[in-house]
Protein backbone atom coordinates (compact mmCIF):
# COMPACT_ATOMS: atom_id res chain seq x y z
CA UNK A 1 0.00 0.00 0.00
CA UNK A 2 1.45 3.49 -0.88
CA UNK A 3 1.11 5.45 2.31
CA UNK A 4 2.34 8.29 1.04
CA UNK A 5 -0.20 8.43 -1.97
CA UNK A 6 -1.63 12.34 -3.17
CA UNK A 7 -4.56 13.22 -1.14
CA UNK A 8 -7.68 15.22 -1.69
CA UNK A 9 -7.48 19.03 -1.17
CA UNK A 10 -10.29 18.73 1.03
CA UNK A 11 -8.95 16.16 3.31
CA UNK A 12 -5.78 18.33 3.39
CA UNK A 13 -7.99 21.84 4.57
CA UNK A 14 -9.77 19.25 6.89
CA UNK A 15 -6.66 18.10 8.40
CA UNK A 16 -4.99 21.47 8.56
CA UNK A 17 -8.55 21.97 11.28
CA UNK A 18 -7.93 18.77 12.76
CA UNK A 19 -4.24 19.81 13.93
CA UNK A 20 -5.62 23.79 15.18
CA UNK A 21 -8.37 21.76 17.24
CA UNK A 22 -5.57 19.29 18.73
CA UNK A 23 -3.23 22.12 19.52
CA UNK A 24 -6.44 24.11 21.28
CA UNK A 25 -6.87 21.12 23.59
CA UNK A 26 -3.33 21.09 25.01
CA UNK A 27 -3.62 25.00 25.31
CA UNK A 28 -7.02 25.02 26.74
CA UNK A 29 -5.65 22.39 29.38
CA UNK A 30 -7.57 19.62 28.31
CA UNK A 31 -4.73 17.53 27.74
CA UNK A 32 -1.58 16.74 28.89
CA UNK A 33 1.39 15.38 26.85
CA UNK A 34 0.51 13.64 23.66
CA UNK A 35 -2.76 12.31 25.65
CA UNK A 36 -6.04 12.44 24.00
CA UNK A 37 -6.90 12.50 20.33
CA UNK A 38 -9.36 13.88 17.52
CA UNK A 39 -10.77 12.83 14.58
CA UNK A 40 -12.90 13.63 11.22
CA UNK A 41 -14.79 11.94 8.84
CA UNK A 42 -13.93 13.26 5.20
CA UNK A 43 -15.40 11.50 1.91
CA UNK A 44 -13.94 8.28 1.49
CA UNK A 45 -12.11 7.83 5.44
CA UNK A 46 -11.94 8.97 8.66
CA UNK A 47 -8.78 11.65 9.39
CA UNK A 48 -7.36 10.78 13.05
CA UNK A 49 -4.32 12.27 15.19
CA UNK A 50 -1.03 9.91 15.14
CA UNK A 51 0.00 7.60 18.48
CA UNK A 52 2.35 9.32 20.68
CA UNK A 53 2.86 12.27 19.13
CA UNK A 54 3.11 16.24 20.18
CA UNK A 55 0.16 18.26 18.18
CA UNK A 56 2.86 21.33 17.98
CA UNK A 57 5.12 18.86 16.28
CA UNK A 58 2.81 17.66 13.66
CA UNK A 59 2.09 19.33 10.44
CA UNK A 60 0.72 18.92 6.62
CA UNK A 61 3.06 15.67 5.99
CA UNK A 62 1.97 13.23 8.67
CA UNK A 63 -1.79 13.49 7.88
CA UNK A 64 -3.29 10.60 8.65
CA UNK A 65 -6.15 8.56 6.94
CA UNK A 66 -7.97 5.46 7.77
CA UNK A 67 -11.17 3.44 6.37
CA UNK A 68 -13.63 2.57 8.50
CA UNK A 69 -12.31 -0.96 9.23
CA UNK A 70 -8.88 0.94 10.11
CA UNK A 71 -6.93 0.39 7.42
CA UNK A 72 -4.63 3.08 6.69
CA UNK A 73 -4.75 4.80 3.36
CA UNK A 74 -1.85 7.33 4.22
CA UNK A 75 -0.07 8.65 6.85
CA UNK A 76 3.20 7.95 7.94
CA UNK A 77 2.59 7.17 11.12
CA UNK A 78 0.43 4.64 13.40
CA UNK A 79 -3.04 6.41 14.16
CA UNK A 80 -3.77 7.02 17.86
CA UNK A 81 -4.25 3.46 20.30
CA UNK A 82 -8.46 4.66 20.43
CA UNK A 83 -8.81 4.36 16.97
CA UNK A 84 -11.26 1.40 18.07
CA UNK A 85 -13.58 4.13 19.77
CA UNK A 86 -13.75 6.71 17.19
CA UNK A 87 -14.38 3.98 14.40
CA UNK A 88 -17.12 2.73 16.78
CA UNK A 89 -19.00 5.62 17.37
CA UNK A 90 -18.52 6.56 13.05
CA UNK A 91 -19.77 3.20 12.35
CA UNK A 92 -22.43 3.59 15.08
CA UNK A 93 -24.01 7.02 14.15
CA UNK A 94 -24.56 9.31 10.74
CA UNK A 95 -24.45 12.26 13.01
CA UNK A 96 -20.95 11.72 14.29
CA UNK A 97 -18.57 13.71 11.88
CA UNK A 98 -16.18 14.70 14.17
CA UNK A 99 -14.70 13.06 17.67
CA UNK A 100 -12.68 15.17 20.57
CA UNK A 101 -11.36 12.35 23.42
CA UNK A 102 -9.48 14.83 25.99
CA UNK A 103 -8.03 14.03 29.60
CA UNK A 104 -9.45 16.63 31.29
CA UNK A 105 -8.90 16.85 35.07
CA UNK A 106 -12.18 18.47 36.03
CA UNK A 107 -14.48 16.06 34.07
CA UNK A 108 -11.89 12.86 34.79
CA UNK A 109 -12.58 13.39 38.36
CA UNK A 110 -16.33 13.30 38.34
CA UNK A 111 -15.72 10.18 36.38
CA UNK A 112 -14.38 8.49 39.52
CA UNK A 113 -17.25 10.10 41.32
CA UNK A 114 -20.64 8.80 39.70
CA UNK A 115 -21.78 7.19 37.33
CA UNK A 116 -23.70 10.23 35.87
CA UNK A 117 -23.11 13.72 35.64
CA UNK A 118 -26.28 15.35 37.34
CA UNK A 119 -28.06 18.10 35.29
CA UNK A 120 -26.55 20.71 37.15
CA UNK A 121 -26.23 23.49 34.24
CA UNK A 122 -29.06 23.73 31.47
CA UNK A 123 -26.66 22.87 28.44
CA UNK A 124 -26.65 19.47 29.71
CA UNK A 125 -28.94 19.15 27.15
CA UNK A 126 -26.83 20.28 23.99
CA UNK A 127 -25.33 16.67 24.73
CA UNK A 128 -28.63 14.91 24.72
CA UNK A 129 -29.11 15.31 28.83
CA UNK A 130 -27.63 13.59 32.04
CA UNK A 131 -23.98 12.73 30.98
CA UNK A 132 -22.76 9.03 31.38
CA UNK A 133 -19.91 7.55 32.79
CA UNK A 134 -19.12 4.56 30.78
CA UNK A 135 -17.54 1.82 32.91
CA UNK A 136 -13.72 1.50 32.96
CA UNK A 137 -11.81 -0.59 30.58
CA UNK A 138 -7.93 -0.57 29.29
CA UNK A 139 -7.18 2.41 26.98
CA UNK A 140 -7.37 1.67 22.79
CA UNK A 141 -9.68 -1.87 23.85
CA UNK A 142 -12.83 -3.26 21.84
CA UNK A 143 -14.00 -3.08 25.82
CA UNK A 144 -13.81 0.27 26.41
CA UNK A 145 -15.32 1.36 22.60
CA UNK A 146 -18.09 -0.81 23.75
CA UNK A 147 -18.45 0.51 26.73
CA UNK A 148 -18.58 4.46 25.16
CA UNK A 149 -20.85 3.36 22.89
CA UNK A 150 -23.63 2.17 25.61
CA UNK A 151 -23.11 5.48 27.35
CA UNK A 152 -23.34 7.85 24.17
CA UNK A 153 -26.89 5.93 23.45
CA UNK A 154 -29.44 9.28 22.61
CA UNK A 155 -26.60 11.26 23.52
CA UNK A 156 -23.55 12.87 22.14
CA UNK A 157 -20.99 12.83 24.48
CA UNK A 158 -19.86 10.47 27.67
CA UNK A 159 -17.36 10.43 30.39
CA UNK A 160 -15.05 6.91 30.41
CA UNK A 161 -14.51 6.32 34.08
CA UNK A 162 -11.18 7.11 35.61
CA UNK A 163 -9.81 8.61 31.91
CA UNK A 164 -11.40 11.34 30.12
CA UNK A 165 -14.38 12.75 28.50
CA UNK A 166 -15.79 11.57 24.78
CA UNK A 167 -17.86 13.92 22.80
CA UNK A 168 -18.99 13.77 18.85
CA UNK A 169 -20.37 16.54 16.83
CA UNK A 170 -21.57 17.68 13.45
CA UNK A 171 -17.97 19.14 12.87
CA UNK A 172 -14.95 19.80 14.89
CA UNK A 173 -15.42 23.07 16.08
CA UNK A 174 -19.16 21.56 17.84
CA UNK A 175 -17.30 18.47 19.04
CA UNK A 176 -14.56 21.17 20.80
CA UNK A 177 -17.00 23.36 21.86
CA UNK A 178 -19.31 20.56 23.50
CA UNK A 179 -16.57 19.27 25.24
CA UNK A 180 -15.16 22.41 26.85
CA UNK A 181 -18.47 22.65 28.10
CA UNK A 182 -18.77 19.17 29.82
CA UNK A 183 -15.65 20.10 31.31
CA UNK A 184 -16.48 23.59 32.94
CA UNK A 185 -20.28 21.77 34.22
CA UNK A 186 -17.65 18.70 35.80
CA UNK A 187 -15.93 22.19 37.49
CA UNK A 188 -19.35 23.61 38.35
CA UNK A 189 -20.61 20.64 39.95
CA UNK A 190 -18.06 19.47 41.85
CA UNK A 191 -17.30 22.84 42.77
CA UNK A 192 -20.88 23.29 44.55
CA UNK A 193 -20.91 19.52 45.77
CA UNK A 194 -18.29 20.84 48.02
CA UNK A 195 -20.25 23.20 50.07
CA UNK A 196 -20.77 21.38 53.22
CA UNK A 197 -24.18 20.77 54.22
CA UNK A 198 -25.73 21.32 51.24
CA UNK A 199 -26.65 19.96 48.03
CA UNK A 200 -26.85 20.92 44.44
CA UNK A 201 -30.37 21.78 42.95
CA UNK A 202 -30.96 19.86 39.73
CA UNK A 203 -32.98 20.42 36.55
CA UNK A 204 -35.70 18.37 36.03
CA UNK A 205 -36.28 16.47 32.34
CA UNK A 206 -38.79 19.00 31.51
CA UNK A 207 -36.34 21.97 31.95
CA UNK A 208 -33.71 20.38 30.13
CA UNK A 209 -36.13 19.30 27.11
CA UNK A 210 -37.64 23.16 27.29
CA UNK A 211 -34.20 23.98 26.82
CA UNK A 212 -33.35 21.27 23.76
CA UNK A 213 -36.39 22.64 22.08
CA UNK A 214 -34.84 26.60 21.93
CA UNK A 215 -31.70 24.98 21.23
CA UNK A 216 -32.51 23.38 17.87
CA UNK A 217 -32.99 27.85 16.25
CA UNK A 218 -29.67 28.78 18.71
CA UNK A 219 -28.39 30.66 16.29
CA UNK A 220 -30.12 30.72 13.67
CA UNK A 221 -31.10 34.39 13.37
Amino acid sequence: MNLRRRVPDTWRRAWRELLAYARRTVEDGLVVGTSGNLSVRVPGAVLVTPSGVPYDLLGPRDLLAVDLEGNRITGPRPPTSELPMHLAVYRATDAAHAIVHTHAVHATAVSTLVDELPAIHYMTAALGGPVRVAPYARYGSDTLAAHALAALRDRSGCLLRNHGTLVHGRDLRQAYDNTAQLEWMCRLWLTASSVSGTRPSLLSPGDLADVASHLRDYGKG
